[in-house]
């Protein structure tokens, strides 16, 4: 995993310091929301050829550790909700 977790960078510069995939300007998020989107690992590939499997898998691994440390520092899964409710409700949207 730790193999995975080396393709993500951070750079403050670039996309406003989020985490990027081997230094370029796609960033975890970017992966994260064509997954999310239904896009297909193999779509995802054809579309950014200069993406490979590890990156994609990288994102998730990075992901998932960056999960983990949230539930410990606030505490448990249940606290996510109790932090911003609103959020999680949806009323955070509707108020915009």
């Amino acid at each position: 995993m730790n193999d995975l977790i080396g393709r993500i960078t951070l750079e403050p510069g670039k996309r406003g310091g989020r985490p990027c995939i081997r230094g370029m300007r796609i960033t975890v998020y970017d992966v994260l929301g064509w997954l999310a989107a239904g896009m297909s690992e193999a779509e995802i590939l054809a579309d950014y050829p200069e993406l490979d499997r590890e990156d994609i898998s990288g994102c998730l691994a990075f992901m998932s550790l960056r999960t983990a440390h949230l539930r410990r520092v606030l505490g448990g899964a249940g606290r996510f909700a109790a932090v911003r409710p609103e959020l999680v409700e949806g009323r955070f949207w509707q108020s915009i």
